[in-house]
């Protein structure tokens, strides 16, 4: 039994202010000197992002290995990532295990919901939902309201969201774009009856930026001083209209969980295991590059653990400032991002286009997801890319958007034939393919279609798959890597 004080942060629909409150809940607790989880509910890589600014150092985190800001490890040093915890990827069976790994000895998990507290997958009932999220962990929820055109009303919609359900414990309220004291003082009123404690009262603020684009919010590796700066304005903006003593006593009153830990190295099996009891050491270990800076900002933190545990040596690198792959690259994983954004840039890196392209005629393994696909694509919006897949990538006014049910067409670097995945796919480009290119995955759920491009030991494609749910994928991918020299 483990015991992790924990909140889930939800809203009766998309757009009351759940990430904002979030973010600043995240910063003004750990401005206070908590060791502070973040988590996200769905498939989201953005959202993350600011929540692991905001428990960072530079965010008024404690520093990594723990202290407090301004101490011997501050200055913009890595706090905890933001983790995503995914019903439907996943599955729910996962979703403790994968919990207890991302905030194991933290003073205080919080997890961001998705959409409405009781919207999940498309026609599958509460799967993938915040509230099967909450239900799983046990976890209270806090619900965030606009309040901004109701008064009395507020009661009815609480007193709904807190009874729907009884398995889910709507523990607490924060009323967002507050008005007034006088508008405050009615709703207070208004909840009086509902039996659910108000523990904020938000007003409206304009002066906090976080912009967006076509698929959301702008990553926080594109603007990360603006985004440091919105992250303390949240902080200040919580800490002046929230409760945080009685959250914290709300989140402290989660029962202990049971269950096992997710572990990388327990999950790929035995050879993991034994390999982990006598390492390689690292110059001896299969180098996987993985591409990152502000282009390539969508991953899943499990992937680079799986990777490790595999007996990989994970390597970073930004192809929009780095001309080579990193020493002794013998895999290559592109995630997904905004590549259309930059398009100019990675044209230009015409020497790191040309390594990725001979790397790939090595029959070295390559993985690319969505922004990856684009990139190993001939062109990007008439820009030269690295022209290992034989398509065409254009932006569009077309969103694509949805959970997906996939099975391997053919082996692949990443997958054998057959292997069945969940993935989710989310873009606004397309991609026109040359003639006679094998697919990698054919898509069964929801309507059947083929999806991506597997030539040679490239596996590209726009199917987002959270490894966690097949981690042979990573053992597989290490596999066929080329060892380092040594």
């Amino acid at each position: 039994m483990v015991r992790v004080p924990r909140l889930v942060v939800a809203a009766p629909a998309s757009g009351s202010g759940k990430t904002t409150v979030t973010a600043g809940l995240m910063a003004a607790f750990a401005q206070r000197g908590l060791d502070v989880s973040p988590h996200k509910v769905g498939p989201d890589y953005i959202d993350p992002g600011y929540h692991a600014l905001a428990v960072s150092p530079a965010g008024g985190g404690r520093a990594p290995g723990g202290g407090v800001p301004g101490g011997r490890a501050s200055g913009g040093g890595a706090g905890r990532p933001g983790r995503n915890l995914d019903a439907y990827l996943c599955g729910p069976d996962r979703i403790a295990p994968l919990f207890l790994h991302g905030a194991a000895g933290c003073d205080l998990a919080l997890v961001e919901g998705v959409m409405g507290l009781f919207d999940g997958a498309a026609g599958q009932g509460e799967l993938a939902s915040t509230a099967q999220v909450a239900k799983v962990l046990r976890a209270p929820v806090v619900l965030v309201v606009d309040a901004s055109s109701q008064s009395r009303s507020v009661a009815a919609l609480v007193h709904g969201f807190a009874s729907w359900d009884p398995e889910v414990r709507v523990a607490g309220v924060i009323l967002n774009k507050v008005a007034s004291d006088r508008h405050e003082a009615m709703l207070r009123e208004a909840l009086e009856g509902a039996g659910v404690p108000v523990l904020g009262a938000l007003r409206r603020m304009r002066e906090v930026g976080t912009p967006s684009r076509h698929l959301g919010l702008v990553p926080v590796a594109e603007r990360r001083t603006e985004a440091t700066d919105a992250v303390a304005a949240l902080a200040a903006w919580v800490r002046e209209g929230c409760d945080l003593d009685g959250l914290m006593a709300l989140a402290g009153s989660a029962p202990p969980l049971s269950g096992p830990v997710w572990d990388p190295v327990a999950e790929l099996g035995p050879a993991a295991e034994a390999a982990a009891e006598s390492p390689l050491p690292e110059d001896r270990r299969p180098v996987v590059a993985v591409a990152g800076g502000a282009a390539f900002t969508f991953s899943y933190a499990e992937h680079t653990e799986l990777l490790t545990a595999a007996g990989a040596r994970v390597v970073p690198f930004d192809p929009l400032r780095d001309e080579h792959l990193p020493d002794g690259t013998g895999g290559l994983v592109i995630g997904g991002g905004f590549p259309e954004v930059y398009a100019p840039e990675l044209s230009a890196n015409e020497p790191l286009r040309a390594e990725v392209a001979r790397l790939a005629a090595t029959g070295a393994p390559i993985a690319a997801e969505c922004a990856g696909l684009l990139y190993l694509a001939r062109s990007l919006d008439g820009r030269p890319m690295c022209g290992v897949v034989d398509a065409e990538a254009h932006m569009s006014d077309r969103l694509t958007l949805g959970y997906r049910e996939a099975v391997a067409i053919s082996d692949t670097s990443l997958a054998a034939a057959g292997t069945r995945v969940r993935g989710h796919e989310f873009h606004r480009t397309t991609v026109e393919p040359g003639a006679g290119q094998t697919p990698a995955w054919g898509l069964v759920h929801p309507q059947r279609r083929t999806e991506g491009f597997a030539p040679g030991n490239v596996h590209a494609s726009y199917l987002h798959v959270h490894w966690a749910a097949v981690p042979g994928v990573a053992a597989r991918f290490v596999a066929g890597c080329v060892p380092a020299a040594g």
